[in-house]
């Protein structure tokens, strides 16, 4: 397959992106470390920081994420360096993780008192890659589905939002607020913000209701829904039980075959101006 083999554009500097979407289950944690390692596949250094308590895109990317390991919650709480917290996915060599713990959910709580509480998590991001030996081209930031403080933190650290959208009903519902929120943070926290890819996921082409819903978001969203349609898919649901992204657990899979493409557009896109 030619998209399997494709070496794909690198950018000049890291393109950094929250995967947000406050609606629950339409795809965000799998579309996060699937694009990652869809990138890192083809030569990307690729960094996932998993900002949502449950920690599921620690699990599906194969990396230690036990209570008593050192995490993102220690990053934003306790000023601990990203490179301490780092952790390499067996996955491919250019793929890494900042893992989640359950010490997140208190995080919350915790932040509200902190200084430069929406600024924490930005801090931490542009210092380490201000630091790095090696060049990072892309960083994925997996929100939780709410919008409290951690979820503002990957928008204040975010330069582009990815919004995931599943092709069933109520799609478009909660967008509107969801988009009103990115607005704001845009306006008082970070002008630099922009939503600049939207993926269609759980894509059933046998029925009408994903076909309408595929057109309505393009509609509205003319420049910034991707071409590729991820379909729904048992293998892409089954590989994070085995610790793994659909990329490796099954590389030939339709899948993972929509990942790979989808990822081949975000790189030949390039970063908004």
């Amino acid at each position: 397959m030619a998209i399997e083999a494709e070496s794909l554009p690198l950018p000049t500097e890291p393109r950094i992106f929250t995967v947000a979407n406050q609606k629950g289950g339409v795809g965000k944690t799998t579309t996060t470390v699937n694009l990652a390692a869809a990138l890192a596949r083809s030569g990307a250094r690729v960094l996932v920081i998993d900002l949502d308590p449950q920690g599921n895109a620690s699990t599906a990317l194969g990396v230690e994420h036990r209570s008593d390991t050192v995490s993102v919650y220690d990053v934003i709480i306790n000023d601990e360096p990203m490179s301490q917290v780092i952790q390499k996915s067996p996955e491919f060599d250019t793929l890494f993780c900042v893992p989640a713990t359950i010490h997140l959910a208190g995080a919350e709580i915790e932040l509200v008192s902190l200084v430069a509480r929406e600024q924490r998590l930005r801090s931490a991001l542009d210092a380490f890659l201000g630091q790095s030996d090696d060049d990072f081209h892309y960083v994925f930031i997996d929100c939780p589905p709410s919008l409290g403080l951690l979820t503002i933190n990957a928008f204040v650290a975010a330069r582009e939002v990815l919004i995931p959208i599943q092709c069933e009903y109520y799609a478009l519902e909660g967008l509107s607020q969801l988009l009103n929120n990115i607005k704001l943070i845009e306006r008082h926290l970070n002008p630099r913000l922009s939503v600049s890819t939207i993926l269609l996921t759980m894509y059933d082409s046998r029925t009408n209701l994903a076909n309408q819903v595929a057109d309505d978001v393009r509609q509205h969203f003319p420049q910034e829904v991707l071409k590729t349609l991820i379909p729904r898919s048992v293998r892409i649901s089954e590989a994070p039980s085995y610790g793994q992204t659909v990329i490796s657990y099954d590389p030939t899979s339709p899948g993972s075959l929509s990942y790979l493409e989808a990822a081949s557009e975000i790189a030949h896109r390039g970063a908004p101006a």
